[in-house]
């Protein structure tokens, strides 16, 4: 009831985004229905259906990428300060968000289903003077678990995708490596070895302390510590002095305390710390470590400095223009190439415009160049991986366009509509990204109005972040389709 009320009450444009869902979906759910009509005419070509069916993933991946771009800036799903309170915390609008893609997928597969019944004659007779009876199997009845089944599956995905992208996320840093377990169950990172006997060591404990924060030899509790009441005589072992240069004698340390000023007494061996033994004969001085002090559980992580994922991107970019250079014009190869190759573009393009902020920073820059490349540096996975779509969208079209020409029949009415869908998808989800973007950046630019800054400044660098962009993308489109298109010699 709460994601029908947020869906009714949202403005025009979200109700103009979550429209084209229900479109895209609408029309990826078609394409998947006419090829199990396809199947039933056809029962003799078993292949060429399960080809088709399978090259309905791409506008299948490119509709739910889309959906997921579209939940993340819908407002009504936005965590805000004081929801939790209502119970609205960040699980149940995650849940929200879900279900607010599931309801607006359910809408488009039910389209889906009308103008399939419409066009196979199910509902007012056969249109279009029978034109569709071929791939739609006009004659035949409809297996409803299998219409069920594919129009359930895009819904599912998508809600899926949206509920594990915008999931609550514990804000704390995660350990890094499989946690130690020291000395009587004292767990953290090792930092010296242990050596053998250490556990059972006498006074072993109280080696935490250094000569700075000696304490007395009763406690604030009036209970004397361990060695307190020891004689200074008993200590025959020598120790630094508090400016670290010669050696004292045991009997001048135990004025007042009666008891060395490392907090350990005379008789107990300390550890080394390196591991390699102990040292007889006093203790060590304030600025080593104890093995102790050595567990700790509070570890350094390095900040991230560029998105990761770019080894990768290039690696899965790499395998699949080799994919397709090997095809010799196999559809299955050809689509395995094409995905492995648009991975890989999708998990380079942050890294890629990581640099190009980079890059917009280097040698002298002003106040535009620098308001620009930070922003292309902060925003980089956000607005990266749209980018990277685009461009493999982009270089299989262009790849394909060359590589059949005058060879390939031509582009049937399922074809189109596909090429439509694949196109509409990545467009709409790169202006949605743009969107997001400009949610992200609202208090900033706030900020920097109330600060003096002219808005033909931001304009400015919005312009120039979108010059550098396409500086970049568009020769390594170019470059990818070129070389996806490039014949293998035998």
């Amino acid at each position: 009831m709460l994601a029908l009320r947020l869906t009714r009450a949202a403005r025009p444009a979200v109700q103009l985004r979550r429209l084209l869902v229900a479109a895209a979906t609408g029309g990826t759910g078609f394409l998947m229905l006419a090829c199990l009509g396809y199947a039933m005419g056809h029962p003799e070509r078993a292949g060429a259906a399960a080809l088709r069916l399978a090259w309905c993933t791409v506008p299948f991946a490119a509709t739910v990428y889309f959906a997921l771009a579209v939940a993340r800036t819908d407002p009504g799903t936005r965590s805000r300060p004081g929801l939790s309170a209502v119970g609205l915390g960040p699980a149940r609008l995650m849940a929200v968000s879900a279900l607010t893609t599931a309801l607006s997928c359910a809408l488009g597969s039910l389209l889906a289903l009308l103008v399939f019944l419409h066009l196979r004659g199910d509902l007012t007779g056969m249109p279009f003077d029978g034109a569709a009876a071929d791939f739609l199997a006009a004659d035949l009845p409809l297996p409803v678990p299998a219409v069920l089944t594919l129009l359930t599956l895009l819904p599912a995905a998508a809600s899926t995708t949206v509920a594990l992208s915008l999931r609550p996320k514990d804000p704390r840093p995660a350990a890094p490596g499989r946690r130690g377990y020291g000395r009587f169950g004292a767990y953290g990172q090792a930092v010296a070895r242990e050596t053998f006997g250490a556990y059972g060591r006498f006074g072993a404990r109280f080696g935490r302390r250094t000569a700075d924060d000696a304490p007395s030899p009763d406690d604030d509790s009036g209970r004397p510590r361990p060695g307190a009441d020891r004689p200074a005589a008993e200590d025959t072992g020598a120790r630094p002095s508090a400016e670290g240069g010669g050696q004292d004698s045991g009997k001048g340390s135990g004025k007042g305390s009666g008891r060395p000023a490392g907090g350990r007494t005379g008789e107990t061996a300390s550890v080394a710390a390196d591991g390699a033994g102990p040292v007889p004969g006093g203790v060590r001085d304030s600025g080593t470590r104890t093995p102790d002090m050595a567990w700790s559980d509070i570890t350094a992580r390095p900040a991230k400095d560029s998105p990761v994922g770019f080894p990768w991107g290039v690696a899965l970019l790499t395998s699949g223009l080799a994919v397709q250079s090997y095809a010799h014009r196999s559809n299955l190869v050809v689509l395995t190439g094409w995905l492995l190759t648009a991975t890989g573009l999708v998990l380079a393009a942050p890294g890629l415009t990581h640099f190009c902020g980079r890059l917009l920073q280097s040698i002298r820059p002003g106040a535009l160049r620098l308001l620009a490349g930070r922003v292309l540096m902060t925003e980089a996975t956000r607005i990266g991986r749209p980018l990277g779509v685009v461009s493999a969208v982009a270089s299989a079209g262009y790849a394909m366009t060359m590589l059949y020409a005058g060879s390939a029949p031509a582009f049937g009415p399922l074809t189109t509509l596909g090429a439509l869908l694949v196109t509409g998808c990545t467009v709409a989800t790169v202006l949605t990204a743009a969107v997001e973007t400009r949610q992200c950046r609202a208090d900033t630019t706030a900020a920097l109005l109330r600060l003096g800054a002219p808005a033909g400044t931001l304009r400015a660098a919005a312009a120039l972040r979108a010059a550098a962009l396409l500086a970049l993308f568009a020769p390594l489109t170019l470059v990818v389709a070129a070389v996806a298109e490039l014949p293998v010699p035998r």
